[in-house]
């Protein structure tokens, strides 16, 4: 819906071209993503893509920019018009911004630890959401792509319950009254807590591709059971 919006408000504009170039920033952030979880399961060595995800980084804060200009640009030679719609894109821009930094930080768990990761229930866990992210980045793609709010559904619902899942791993580190390496449990958390940020924000995405402006950045759903919670 999102996509038609802009394509009524302004097609073949620069808004239009900006909404491309956010495609363009998930498509560097699920390569990034991908690539940081391979160097944390040492599937690849660190040194071997560090310069390529900072690269990525940069041009996904170079994309940020573009858009940034467009939409002012835009709002400049339109004063008053469509505001609503292009603050939407510049905040969704922003999303997938932040996106890239945690695909980053994700990236720097696996470059700066290098101890196994020994305690299989977090492992597991942990594992089981990088492979269902990856699942959400494509949706979130398909939808941008295709204005089509079924994918972008879809990704709200996967996205809650990661969120979830992620406050449980992080609780579950501090009430565990087994010996885990300290070091261990750090990164535990980090990846949690990583995780979940990529997925809110990729939720934040779907929310605006659904047209619903007005929940942009509020998750009113029960991150864990039992527990209303705006993230």
């Amino acid at each position: 819906m999102f996509r038609e919006i802009l394509n009524a408000l302004a097609h073949g504009s620069t808004i239009d071209n900006a909404f491309s170039e956010l495609g363009e920033m998930l498509e560097h952030g699920v390569w990034m993503f991908e690539r940081a979880n391979e160097v944390l399961h040492s599937k690849v060595p660190a040194q071997a893509v560090s310069e390529s995800i900072y690269e990525r980084d940069r041009a996904i804060n170079e994309l940020e920019r573009s858009i940034r200009r467009k939409v002012l640009r835009y709002l400049t030679v339109n004063p008053g018009y469509d505001v609503p719609v292009c603050l939407a894109l510049m905040s969704v821009a922003k999303d997938a911004e932040r996106i890239g930094d945690y695909c980053k930080n994700v990236f720097e768990v696996g470059q700066f630890y290098n101890e196994d990761f020994t305690e299989a229930r977090y492992r597991q866990a942990l594992d089981q959401i990088a492979e269902e992210t990856v699942v959400i980045f494509k949706l979130v793609s398909a939808a941008c792509r295709d204005s089509d709010e079924g994918p972008a559904s879809e990704a709200i619902e996967k996205a809650k319950s990661i969120r979830g899942r992620c406050d449980e791993i992080i609780m579950g580190l501090f009430r565990d009254e087994e010996q885990i390496q300290v070091h261990e449990a750090v990164a535990y958390s980090l990846l949690a807590r990583h995780y979940k940020r990529v997925v809110a924000h990729l939720a934040n995405i779907s929310t605006a591709l659904l047209g619903q402006f007005e929940d942009l950045d509020f998750y009113n759903d029960n991150d864990i059971a039992g527990k209303p919670k705006a993230s």
